[in-house]
């Protein structure tokens, strides 16, 4: 299987359990991984083969800068749907969700979930 990286997206969104989260809003990176078969694009380079991660980038900033969600897990499971269903020729989807600066007391470089759904092979 290929894979199609759109890695470290940044974007800035209002999820969050605390009060503070939907209000102030916070920071939000996200990577997602792409399962694609990519040779016949590679083979007739026409971008109706492949998929156009202009548009994957796009349908990840309306979810993550959307509708605010209580869980990571929540924005996570949403921008998986949304590629699974929009972009038929994905086969399986990798979402990394990192949240640089949770409102948790400590010393940590960030709080990030990973979710993989679809067939991977």
């Amino acid at each position: 299987m290929d894979f199609i990286h759109v890695n470290d997206m940044e974007f800035y969104g209002y999820h969050g359990v605390f009060p503070e989260e939907t209000k102030l809003g916070q920071r939000f990176r996200l990577t997602v991984s792409l399962a694609v078969d990519l040779q016949k694009a590679g083979e007739t380079d026409a971008l109706e083969h492949t998929v156009h991660y202009g548009e994957v980038y796009e349908a990840c900033r309306s979810i993550v800068e959307g509708e605010p969600k209580k869980l990571v897990e929540a924005v996570a499971e949403s921008i998986a749907s949304r590629i699974l269903s929009e972009f038929p020729l994905v086969q399986g989807i990798r979402v990394q969700l990192i949240k640089p600066d949770p409102p948790i007391p400590g010393h940590y470089k960030s709080v990030a979930i990973e979710l993989t759904r679809g067939k991977f092979s």
